[in-house]
């Protein structure tokens, strides 16, 4: 009964149980590394989580990354395992398995067409071939989408540029690495006499490599009161096929989903959600998957056309496809008892992984801030709130770092997180801790 108590204040207090950035612990997007099958990426409210044995994390704090707060970077990982992320700041990369990163062309003079290190990069894909695409949304400032075919160390401007469009996602086809597609949304501007212009979205395809661009119809969709439409999926067997989702469509807060398989032409509505669409699938079998967290997740096995829900499906805040099996982010805690888990076909899931089993902070060299920040000063902190048993600086690969099935609030168990909050929650929980060091 105390452990449901606490449940239920977690829940009630929201932010209150939460990271230092004030969000409760939450996966929310799994990637993958080409060619490398083991190799698993966590996107995560508190950090980075990082697997190269299909399924002990290693953790990186969000400083080390480049960025604060409750922002959520969007994450590629390349062939050669160099890492690519989104932040308000730039694309930041680390070639060296997440020990560092640097911003993208900050190294470049600013009168470089190509330089970005300063603008909000707010998408990015790497293509087959390890090409780099990345789209900016810096508001009052130039925004345009950009090319690199050299890891992300110089990029070249495309013929997108715009003033008032913030470009919002960017996908490139798995099968033809000249096949781009991408999305804005333009703000309202000054119309001259006819007064001011409604905020709008764009869709623009390229198949030359960037060369030249079209703009593709978007009269179809049925757009929210800040409209927003975004690439979700391209099918990895053919280009054609796309996937675009519209953002709150619908009251009060359905997302709908189009589908396309004629390169963007023309768009046909397959599905409209309760909540907010975390992922899109699209399987070499020609099989989609379609993902929220609180409205179900949904199955195609006519290339998406039509839609059925799974009876059972986790709180999936995301979804993926490395090949061999589908992943999803799934809630920790109650019910699904993961924070990522497995399924060949996504009706029946398995446990990856939970928080308390992280392994310890990746292991680098003192000097790196992964090391020197996150090891050294943040990760005594998330050691505790998780209640992971030491040793506390195990890192991937020593011997006993993984928390396992007899450590603290094991990932057998239904417990609620061992997190510090304020006010009244803190004194519950903290006496709760002198009484009881582990979880129950």
């Amino acid at each position: 009964m105390r452990r449901l108590g606490l449940v239920a204040l977690a829940a009630v207090l929201g932010a209150g149980v939460a990271h230092a950035n004030g969000r409760f612990p939450q996966s929310v997007s799994v990637t993958f590394r080409p060619g490398t099958p083991t190799d698993i990426y966590l996107g995560t409210t508190f950090g980075f989580l990082i697997s190269h044995d299909d399924g002990h994390f290693a953790w990186l704090c969000e400083k080390n990354i480049g960025y604060e707060g409750t922002f959520d970077p969007k994450y590629r990982i390349a062939a050669d395992g160099t890492i690519y992320a989104t932040t308000f700041r730039g694309l930041r990369v680390s070639r060296d398995g997440g020990c560092s990163f640097t911003t993208a062309t900050a190294d470049r003079p600013t009168t470089d067409p190509g330089y970005i290190a300063d603008i909000w990069v707010d998408a990015v894909d790497v293509s087959a071939t390890g090409e780099v695409w990345v789209a900016t949304a810096e508001s009052a400032r130039e925004n345009n989408v950009f090319h690199s075919t050299d890891g992300a160390r110089t990029f070249v401007p495309t013929d997108n540029r715009s003033m008032q469009i913030w470009w919002r996602s960017i996908a490139v086809a798995r099968t033809d690495a000249r096949r781009v597609y991408v999305t804005g949304y333009q703000v309202n501007v000054g119309g001259g006499d006819a007064g001011p212009t409604a905020p709008s979205v764009h869709l623009r395809r390229t198949t030359d490599g960037g060369a030249t661009w079209a703009e593709l119809p978007v009269a179809g969709f049925t757009l929210g009161g800040s409209p927003l439409i975004l690439v979700e999926a391209v099918s990895p067997t053919d280009p054609d096929v796309l996937f675009v989702r519209s953002v709150r469509a619908a009251l009060p807060a359905k997302d709908k989903l189009y589908r396309s398989t004629d390169g963007g032409m023309s768009f046909t509505e397959v599905l409209t959600t309760d909540d907010a669409i975390r992922g899109v699938v699209v399987r070499a079998s020609g099989e989609v998957l379609v993902a929220t967290q609180t409205a179900g997740v949904f199955h195609s096995t006519d290339g998406g056309a039509t839609f059925t829900p799974f009876t059972a499906p986790p709180q999936a805040a995301c979804l993926g496809d490395r090949g061999d099996a589908l992943f999803a982010c799934g809630a920790n805690w109650d019910p699904d008892l993961f924070s990522l888990g497995r399924s060949p076909d996504g009706a029946a899931w398995t446990k990856v992984f939970r928080f308390v089993e992280m392994v310890g902070p990746l292991a680098c060299p003192a000097g790196t801030p992964q090391h020197d920040q996150c090891e050294a000063l943040e990760w005594p902190a998330i050691r505790e709130q998780f209640g992971i048993k030491p040793p506390v600086d195990a890192g991937v690969d020593a011997p006993g770092g993984h928390g396992g099935s007899d450590g603290c609030c094991d990932g057998g168990g239904a417990a609620a997180p061992v997190l510090v909050v304020g006010g009244l929650a803190t004194a519950l929980l903290l006496r709760r801790r002198r009484k009881r060091p582990c979880c129950e």
